[in-house]
């Protein structure tokens, strides 16, 4: 009897089971069916980042800063007037200039009245080669000192206004190391601006995914910051070099150390169509995953 009860026991222990194996083996399966499909459907990779067009604005004159009219995050238009340098310096450079400027340009009027009345003259034989030549010397001699001043001129116009360093494009002011009183310096990065313009995904894809790759293939992509939207892009570029041919220190397998590493190549992938609202969303430099279509 105990034998014939421990058998029942073990045979309903078994049946109770077997829905358990069934619900794994499903479970595996369908586990199986969609990474299989994954792998035939898609090329994926998660080595990837949001990219955008982004600069360091610096400015172009020397001065004391006057005023900051941004802050960090701020968005701008383009021309918008982002920081003013002193200008009282190149005022007054460019008032001289402009003085300068005026009175060579009557000297160059009445040089120019004498060298066309002595041109007339000595055609009809009235006056010498040599007051001639006197006119004419002093005619564009001065005309080249007039060209001379009007370029300064120019250029003192110029750093005039290259006291106001302005928006190159709507965007947003990223960062900001800039404040009153600052001795700026040409070359010097004051302020991070990115534009608004345009997002795309920069993506790095194994050597061996390649040969399933093609220029304007679509591209779903998803981005960590968002998890709850997939954008759609198309392939638009692929690099010429790897990744590491451009490094800082590329590799170098002459040496005899050689030890094969799969490479990586940086694809670009376009993202056309996005509102100003995701391109606000989709900051330059944020992961994002990208799963290619290979058909």
């Amino acid at each position: 009897m105990e034998a014939a009860k421990k058998i029942d026991e073990g045979k309903a222990t078994a049946k109770d089971r077997k829905p358990i194996f069934i619900a794994l083996g499903i479970l595996l399966s369908i586990i199986i069916i969609y990474f299989g499909y994954q792998h035939i459907m898609y090329v994926t990779t998660d080595d990837a980042q949001i990219d955008g067009h982004y600069v360091l604005l610096a400015a172009k004159v020397a001065g004391y800063v006057n005023v900051v009219h941004v802050i960090e995050g701020q968005k701008v238009k383009k021309g918008d007037v982002l920081i003013e340098i002193d200008d009282r310096d190149y005022k007054n450079t460019l008032d001289q200039e402009q003085a300068d400027l005026a009175a060579v340009q009557v000297n160059l009027q009445d040089a120019e009245r004498n060298y066309k009345r002595l041109s007339e003259l000595f055609k009809n034989g009235a006056v010498s080669r040599q007051q001639y030549d006197n006119a004419s010397a002093a005619y564009f001699s001065t005309k080249a000192k007039f060209d001379a001043i009007t370029a300064r001129v120019a250029q003192a116009q110029l750093n005039l206004e290259n006291t106001k360093i302005m928006a190159p494009a709507d965007g947003q002011i990223a960062k900001s190391s800039v404040e009153v009183g600052q001795l700026a310096s040409p070359g010097v990065p004051l302020v991070g601006f990115v534009d608004s313009t345009e997002r795309w995904v920069e993506a790095n894809f194994k050597e061996t995914d390649l040969s399933s790759i093609h220029n304007g293939a679509a591209v779903d992509v998803s981005v960590d910051a968002i998890p709850s939207r997939t954008f759609d892009g198309r392939v638009a570029a692929m690099s010429s070099a790897t990744g590491a041919t451009f490094s800082l220190l590329p590799p170098d397998n002459a040496t005899g150390n050689f030890t094969k590493v799969v490479q990586r190549v940086p694809i670009r992938i376009n993202l056309p169509g996005l509102s100003p609202q995701a391109i606000d969303e989709l900051r330059v430099g944020l992961s994002a995953t990208v799963k290619v279509h290979k058909h």
